[in-house]
C-alpha cells in the first residue's frame, strides 16, 4: 500500500497537527538535529527560486510564471510509504503527481500533466533511454489523429517549442519503447490537467531535477486513474 500523508491530512483536517503535538517539542528538536527531512509546503519565495530561469541551458529556460501554477504542485518532499526501491518513479494520474521514492517513508513529489480522457493507462515500465533537448517525432498513430503533426514526420528540432522540451525519459516494457515518455514543459498552466496522448509532463525545472537523478533501467509505476 502506498500513502502520501499530506493527501491523507487534507482529507482529515487536523491530522498532522495532532501528530506534531504528540511528537512534542523535544522529539522535534531531536529530529532536526539528526538531519531528518523536512515535510510540508514551501513558501512562494522558495518556489520562485526553485522555478527560476535556467540561462545556461542550450536553449535558455524562462522562469515559471508562478501565477499560473497552483502551489500544491510545487516540488517538495512528502511522507510517502512504499516498499519500492529508492529511485523508483510512481505516477499518480488521478492526483496529477509524480513521485521519486527517497526511502525512509519519504518521496520527492512533482506536479504533473497526464493523459487526457481516453488516453490514460496504467502498469509497470522502466526508463529505456534518456535524452537532453531531444528531437520529437510524432508517431504515426498521432499523425492519423492529428494530420497537422505530419509536418514533423521527419522530426522536430530541439528547442523550447519542441513538445519534449529540455529533458525526456522514455518508457519501455520488455525491451520495447511504449511511445510514452516523461517530458518537460515550460507551460505551468498545463500542470494538474489531462492534456496528452498518455505522456506525463513536468515543468522543465522539475524534469531537470528528476532526470539528473534517474538512471536508465529505473522502474516506473503508473497507477490507475
Amino acid at each position: 500500500m502506498i500513502v502520501d500523508d499530506e493527501m491523507t491530512a487534507a482529507a482529515q483536517p487536523g491530522l498532522l497537527g495532532r501528530r506534531s503535538f504528540l511528537l512534542g517539542s523535544a522529539a522535534l528538536g531531536a529530529l532536526a538535529l539528526a538531519g531528518c527531512k523536512t515535510f510540508g509546503g514551501i513558501s512562494l519565495a522558495e518556489a520562485e527560486k526553485m522555478y527560476g530561469s535556467a540561462p545556461d541551458e542550450r536553449f535558455p529556460i524562462p522562469a515559471v510564471n508562478m501565477n499560473k501554477l497552483d502551489s500544491k504542485y510545487y516540488r517538495q518532499t512528502v511522507r510517502y510509504s512504499s516498499k519500492e526501491a529508492v529511485g523508483t518513479i510512481i505516477v499518480d494520474p488521478r492526483n496529477h503527481y509524480v513521485y521519486r521514492i527517497e526511502g525512509d517513508d519519504s518521496a520527492t513529489r512533482y506536479g504533473a500533466s497526464v493523459g487526457r480522457a481516453g488516453f490514460l493507462w496504467s502498469g509497470d515500465a522502466y526508463i529505456g533511454r534518456k535524452a537532453e533537448w531531444p528531437v520529437w517525432t510524432p508517431p504515426k498513430e498521432m499523425i492519423a489523429r492529428q494530420p497537422e503533426a505530419a509536418q514533423y514526420a521527419g522530426g522536430m528540432k530541439p528547442g523550447l517549442d519542441n513538445p519534449l522540451g529540455a529533458r525526456t525519459l522514455y518508457l519501455y516494457q520488455n525491451g520495447v519503447y511504449t511511445l510514452y515518455t516523461l517530458y518537460s514543459t515550460s507551460h505551468p498552466e498545463t500542470i494538474g490537467k489531462g492534456i496528452s496522448s498518455g505522456c506525463v509532463g513536468l515543468l522543465s525545472q522539475d524534469m531537470i531535477d528528476l532526470y539528473s537523478r534517474t538512471p536508465v533501467d529505473t522502474k516506473v509505476i503508473v497507477l490507475k486513474a
